[in-house]
């Protein structure tokens, strides 16, 4: 999948990437969710600029969007998709 991401905290032109990563397998209780639309959130711009720390190798910064349901883990209910 084709995602923007960054793996340094620094200003949005000198960390943000585009390109190709690996589509993750929902865990227990996540969905899949193919993004169609995609706010950036100021918690999102924060981390990025280094407020607190990272926490993973690699950021894809998300905290508010619309999309389709792709795939389910194991414990989601499917009627919740009706």
């Amino acid at each position: 999948m084709q995602a923007a991401f960054y793996k340094t905290q620094g200003s949005a032109a000198e960390v943000l990437q585009i390109g190709e990563v690996e589509t993750p397998d929902p865990g227990p209780g996540e969905v899949l969710v193919s993004v169609r639309a995609s706010g950036c959130n100021p918690s999102d711009v924060k981390l990025r600029a280094g407020a607190r720390p990272m926490g993973h190798d690699r950021i894809i910064p998300h905290s508010d969007g619309a999309g389709i349901i792709k795939a389910v883990g194991a414990g989601v209910d499917p009627a919740l998709f009706g």
